[in-house]
């Protein structure tokens, strides 16, 4: 199957879904990566190397392509809505997306907010554009330091209904993708530190009664 994973900022794509990123890859299907912004342009302490940060995490991964736009950061909400849809659009039409990975709606970061937003609407594009093959998937995945800080209680926040066994050893490659990228782990408790980073990991796999997971909320899926 060919995955999308559609995310605001490099390094949210490992941060959400690296480990089942390496695990579909390793079980032969073909992953892409989207970036709606590929400069992070104003992330605190922005690595003078992000592209080549990029390049090496996403190679530990095994994805095998990728796309990158350059919408401006934490300023996502100032792009007319189509202009971010019809990114992602080309990119599934580019790729033939079968399932796509994204971020959360609820997200804090508001730039995941816009790109979850633009993935709903792009979704769609199969009814729209001939010849393409329909969406058999769409995933919600988590991304620490922002799905959890939601505090709307009035909205529909993350409820993981997918747990994605990830083992010991893939949970060890995700951590050196993130390393991958300079700046981005921080200290314990930060919830990008490598001791929360496999917190979590332990409580998805708790959860599901496997050993390590990440876990994903089900938009979408057809049989």
């Amino acid at each position: 199957m060919q995955y999308l994973v559609v995310v605001a900022h490099p390094d949210d794509e490992v941060l959400g879904a690296g480990a089942t990123i390496q695990k579909l890859a390793s079980e032969g299907h073909a992953v892409a990566v989207a970036f709606m912004d590929g400069n992070a342009a104003a992330r605190k302490n922005l690595s003078q190397t992000l592209k080549e940060d990029e390049q090496k995490a996403l190679s530990l991964l095994g994805v095998s392509k990728v796309y990158s736009a350059s919408f401006p950061n934490i300023k996502m909400n100032t792009v007319p809505h189509l202009e971010l849809v019809q990114f992602i659009e080309r990119c599934i039409e580019d790729c033939g997306a079968e399932a796509i990975i994204t971020h959360h709606p609820t997200d804090t970061n508001n730039d995941h907010v816009m790109t979850a937003q633009a993935v709903q609407a792009a979704c769609r594009l199969f009814q729209r554009r001939e010849g393409l093959p329909s969406l058999r998937r769409v995933l919600f995945m988590e991304v620490p330091s922002s799905t959890e800080w939601s505090l709307d209680a009035s909205s529909n926040r993350f409820m993981p209904n997918l747990f994605v066994e990830i083992g010991e050893e893939r949970l060890t490659q995700k951590i050196k993708a993130l390393e991958a990228y300079q700046g981005v782990i921080r200290p314990y408790p930060h919830p990008r530190s490598v001791e929360a980073l496999r917190g979590l990991a332990a409580y998805r796999g708790a959860q599901a009664g496997c050993n390590y997971a990440e876990a994903f909320e089900i938009v979408f899926e057809r049989g």
